[in-house]
């Protein structure tokens, strides 16, 4: 049996510890991934900051994380996708309240995927660069395919185009560089925001225009872009876009649905070691009372309806096997989807996922976060 390692999160906001971890075989429908690449997300560190106050399921020591990239390295009963060697992305699930399980978390050398959260990845693609995906696509993708959500049209290769236009707050943050893609593969036209040295990178990845998330005119400029188009609806991605993207759809033709990637509307930095969460977050208790009421304002005003987006809910709906199995292995190998945004490569081996969530918590733009864990 492999010998497996992890970085464990201990309990009580403790920093990462590395240490053997048991290697646990698939069960149906289960396969097991030797890691050779794993990305961060920003959950990961909160998990860490506050996961005893807001993920009370997960019972620590636990091991933390979702992104990974690597090689089959087992195949359960029933799986006909996949064979041993096969190079592979996918969602880890382990922190999902149903799965809760630390056999299924990304920072370990060998971590056991659910066969239908993973999708082949080109020869051509690395490892580093394919492990940016997996939680910004599974994202993306419940609020702009979930029924409960924006319920868009499903991507497709190649597109379908249709008569709409998706916008996407936040285009050139992980989520939406995927939603900006997703989006454009179901046929829709995008228009985003991001700072203005990110234009040429949204429209890359297809945006048809891209306005300055600064700029004090961007919701009326917004506003006017779309004027004559069907809107399909907001994909509101970051601390302060939900209320932006409610005043841009309860002012346009067409869906008035805004899905919230970023449901917080005060920044997590806050946290520090030895600092207890609440004691933290006092000073942004007027900050929230007041989004509250705006939210609840804004909405009524204009006749928008919210709903925030858990990123792991389509492990256990049909839009997971849409995008991992339908629609992300073709798109990937022609070509219509790529890995975005770039990784940012903070060291190899699990010694640093504690330095690389510190990096992803200070903030990057147009990359995202990566631990290599090849050799």
């Amino acid at each position: 049996m492999p010998f497996n390692t992890a970085a464990w999160q201990p309990p009580k906001r403790g920093k990462l510890v590395v240490k053997p971890a048991p290697y646990t075989p698939p069960r149906e429908n289960e396969i097991v991934v030797r890691n050779r690449a794993v990305a961060i997300n920003p959950v990961d560190w909160m998990m860490q900051a506050i996961g005893d106050m807001m993920f009370r399921w997960v019972k620590y020591p636990f091991i933390l994380g979702t992104d990974v990239a690597g090689e089959v390295a087992e195949i359960g009963k029933d799986v006909t996708r996949f064979k041993v060697g096969d190079r592979v992305l996918g969602h880890a699930m382990g922190g999902e309240p149903s799965r809760n399980t630390a056999a299924e978390g990304a920072f370990q050398i060998y971590t056991v995927l659910l066969a239908h959260m993973a999708s082949p990845i080109p020869d051509a693609v690395s490892f580093e660069q394919a492990a940016v995906l997996p939680l910004a696509v599974s994202t993306a993708s419940c609020g702009l395919f979930q029924k409960d959500q924006l319920a868009l049209d499903y991507p497709t290769v190649p597109p379908r185009p249709k008569d709409k236009t998706l916008i996407v707050w936040g285009g050139s943050t992980s989520v939406g560089s995927c939603a900006i893609q997703l989006a454009v593969a179901a046929g829709y036209e995008v228009i985003t925001t991001a700072s203005p040295k990110n234009f040429d990178y949204v429209r890359r990845l297809g945006a048809s225009g891209a306005f300055d998330y600064n700029s004090r005119t961007v919701v009326r400029d917004i506003v006017a872009a779309c004027k004559g188009k069907t809107v399909a609806g907001a994909l509101a991605i970051g601390s302060n876009s939900v209320l932006h993207c409610i005043d841009i759809v309860g002012r346009c033709k067409g869906a008035r649905f805004v899905s919230i990637a970023s449901p917080m509307p005060v920044s997590m930095d806050t946290m520090r070691e030895g600092v207890s969460p609440i004691m933290a977050l006092l000073p942004q208790l007027p900050k929230l009372a007041w989004y509250s009421l705006m939210l609840r304002l804004k909405t009524r005003a204009g006749g928008v309806r919210t709903k925030t987006i858990w990123g792991g809910t389509l492990g256990f709906n049909e839009v997971g096997r849409i995008i991992y199995v339908d629609f992300l292995p073709k798109a990937l190998a022609t070509g219509q989807f790529v890995p975005a945004p770039e990784p940012l490569v903070v060291g190899q081996g699990l010694a640093y996922v504690q330095a690389a969530f510190d990096a992803q918590r200070q903030g990057v733009s147009a990359k995202k976060v990566v631990v290599s864990l090849e050799g």
